[in-house]
């Protein structure tokens, strides 16, 4: 679509996780990767997580789809949960890629209504591509601001990972 274009995509990767995990299917990082590219001419793609070891498999598969990952440190609750907010992160990173002018246009992919007003900073300055939201139930403070989103329960097709008859090869 917008191939020539140097856009990028940042991406909460936490909130990608759990969205999908609510529709019930497994999404396919290399093809979720593909299509970024093709569909909004994503050259960089940024994948937020909090860093967690005994994941280091799955962070090499991340890497080797394309994605540059960037860390958060995380905590624990009460309950042994990991927290890793990377919420400000984000903002942070797209905001100095925005004045330091490396990138055309942004593709955020949430569906948290935190993220409202750096969508609505980047629709003001004309950087603002599209939001890709993880879950059906994308927040009111982002479908206010009246612009494009893409739910990715409508592109699972072409996003989804395949099962293969010896199961699941990609961790």
């Amino acid at each position: 679509m917008e191939n020539k274009l140097n856009n990028f995509a940042y991406i909460d990767g936490a909130n990608l996780h759990k969205g999908i995990e609510n529709l019930r299917w497994k999404l396919d990082y290399m093809r979720f990767r593909v299509w970024l590219t093709e569909k909004y001419g994503v050259k960089t793609a940024y994948l937020f997580l909090g860093l967690i070891p005994k994941y280091k498999e799955l962070y090499t598969y991340l890497q080797e789809a394309g994605f540059t990952l960037i860390f958060k440190e995380v905590v624990y609750d009460g309950d042994g949960k990991p927290k890793g907010n990377c919420d400000a992160d984000l903002v942070l990173k797209t905001v100095v890629d925005y004045y330091q002018e490396r990138l055309e246009k942004a593709v955020i992919v949430t569906s948290d209504g935190d993220y409202a007003s750096l969508v609505n900073f980047l629709k003001e300055k004309r950087a603002f591509l599209s939001l890709i939201s993880p879950n059906n139930k994308c927040s009111y403070l982002l479908r206010k601001l009246n612009i494009r989103i893409v739910y990715l329960d409508t592109q699972k097709n072409k996003i989804r990972k395949e099962k293969t008859p010896d199961g699941d090869k990609t961790p």
